[in-house]
């Protein structure tokens, strides 16, 4: 009998890979297993269902004429291949980083029941959580979570985030406000045709953690993916995000690692 974690991974497989991952995409081109996605903003993508090692043709092969797709676009500035640890894929990661793909840090595929993220706890004493939709608040909020994650501000994710807002296709973004000022957020995003909503993006200013924020805004976007009957949460969380959500009975349930590329200019 499947444990709890193989069965969530088995519906992550199942139904959030592929065509689950880029609702947005202007376009997808097949390569073998692979997906070559292209985003707005000069943006690539690089997927794949789940692989075992009875795959006609291994993802390392595959490598060299995914880059080249992109790279004979001059549009697009940046490509992602996104890794999973559960997968069948000798020498990828070896081949990636030949191309120039860079390694950004490991993330925690979570998986769970959406029920298990609501809270019995208030929102903490003076802060006001809600959804922002306005260009403004989206750029105010995509600046506050590079700066909590330390990195410097994207003006492509602002207008990623725009664009997917003016399509009106379920995505939610949450902030938590202090006196005026933005000090966390996250991303909801139901996934079209399936049973899940998945939590992105989630950060909250370094000096404002450990006082129930993240979970607040957390419990807020858990509760408005039960108002559309989605039932079950996926996340990609990093090491700050990842024990807050096994305490609220998240499993992890394998790995994925980002490679970036970047186009030289």
């Amino acid at each position: 009998m499947p444990s709890p974690s193989e069965e969530f991974l088995a519906l992550y497989d199942a139904q959030l890979r592929t065509d689950a991952e880029t609702p947005s995409a202007l376009s997808v081109t097949m390569l073998g297993e692979l997906r070559l996605v292209t985003f707005a903003n000069g943006r690539g993508f690089i997927t794949y269902p789940h692989i075992t090692d009875q795959a006609p043709q291994s993802l390392a092969e595959l490598v060299p004429a995914a880059l080249e797709h992109f790279t004979q676009q001059p549009e697009i500035r940046t490509v992602e291949f996104k890794t999973r640890g559960h997968d069948h894929a000798p020498g990828l990661a070896q081949r990636l980083e030949e191309l120039g793909f860079v390694a950004e840090p490991t993330e925690s595929i979570m998986i769970g029941l959406m029920q298990t993220l609501i809270s019995d706890q208030p929102t903490p004493e003076g802060v006001e959580v809600r959804q922002v939709t306005t260009p403004a608040e989206i750029e105010q909020m995509c600046r506050m979570v590079d700066q909590a994650f330390g990195e410097p501000y994207d003006p492509a994710t602002t207008d990623a985030l725009i664009s997917r807002s003016a399509t009106k296709d379920g995505m939610e973004l949450w902030v938590a406000i202090i006196d005026g000022h933005m000090v966390g957020a996250g991303r909801l995003e139901p996934v079209v045709g399936t049973e899940f909503a998945s939590l992105w993006g989630g950060g909250v200013l370094p000096e404002y953690r450990g006082r129930g924020i993240y979970r607040a805004l957390t419990d807020a976007r858990a509760r408005s993916a039960l108002s559309h009957g989605l039932r079950y949460v996926h996340s990609d969380s990093t090491e700050y995000s990842r024990p807050i959500l096994e305490s609220q009975g998240l499993l992890k349930v394998s790995t994925t690692t980002p490679y970036v590329w970047n186009r030289e200019v």
